[in-house]
């Protein structure tokens, strides 16, 4: 049974991630907007999945209640949208989706089950049941890695490995911050797209021990389709606002992949009650 589909049918036709810092977001009208010493501009919430805060922004309580009116996931976050500090989402959700996952998730047998189905999805292939998880994950490694090397060579970019420094960003190379720009927008939508539905994002398959680890699990199943790829792209045009260039792209990259009905559906494929 699809719940996730049957209670989402907005959410799904949601396509953006705005990202706003230094500027006091109040509710003006029937949406929000962000006030700044150059004006007023107004955020189209409607239409947004997920709204990231970086240093310097404020909430009025009055815009997070019209924030939760319109089912958009709120994220405070560090500069330039990269590490999130915590998420605010409210409005009436079923707990059938999570007494669902939490049996799953605690059940060893069928969270294994879970976790390959999760690998099949990166592999887009069935994977052969005589291999055991530690080596799928040597896998899944190996693979991510070509897939970097390869991006590297297509766009002419030195690449010496995932590297970079959360306390001092600016001094990481821009494709890795590029990359964490990029895996930020693409966590924070797949964080959304699950407390929509009903699911916990901690409650992960694959990745565990994290308030995040779903949100994680699902992520990796659309990086090096989606958040690589973008970073990558961006990076090879130069440091001139990267950040700001990756988000956008992100952006444009959810709405022409329509992102957000393909996560509603694998959701409900990796975790909806299945039909006997």
């Amino acid at each position: 049974m699809a719940i996730g589909r049957q209670l989402l049918p907005v959410f799904k036709e949601k396509l953006s991630v705005l990202y706003v810092e230094r500027a006091v977001i109040e509710r003006d009208l029937h949406s929000v907007a962000a006030f700044t010493d150059d004006g007023k501009t107004q955020a189209p919430i409607a239409g947004v999945a997920l709204l990231m805060l970086g240093p310097g922004a404020n909430l009025t309580h009055a815009a997070m209640s019209q924030l939760v009116k319109e089912d958009c996931l709120v994220a405070w976050v560090g500069e330039e949208g990269v590490r999130t500090y915590a998420y605010g989402f409210g409005g009436p959700r079923s707990s059938a989706n999570l007494v669902r996952q939490a049996k799953l998730a605690t059940d060893p047998e069928q969270r294994t089950a879970v976790a390959r189905k999760m690998y099949e999805k990166r592999f887009k292939q069935p994977i052969s049941p005589e291999h055991s998880i530690d080596q799928i994950r040597g896998m899944e490694g190996a693979r991510v890695r070509a897939a970097y090397r390869k991006l590297a060579d297509q766009y002419g970019i030195e690449w010496e490995g995932r590297d970079y420094d959360q306390a001092d960003w600016h001094d990481a190379s821009p494709v890795n911050r590029a990359l964490s720009a990029a895996n930020a927008c693409l966590y924070g939508v797949c964080c959304a797209a699950i407390l929509a539905l009903g699911y916990s994002p901690g409650l992960g398959f694959v990745h565990t021990g994290n308030q995040l680890s779903l949100a994680y699990d699902m992520a990796d199943l659309y990086k090096l389709d989606l958040s690589v790829p973008v970073a990558f792209e961006q990076a090879a045009q130069g440091e001139h606002l990267l950040e700001r260039r990756v988000r956008h792209a992100m952006r444009d990259a959810f709405k022409e992949s329509r992102f957000l009905q393909k996560i509603v559906a694998d959701l409900d494929e990796l975790l909806g009650e299945q039909e006997e």
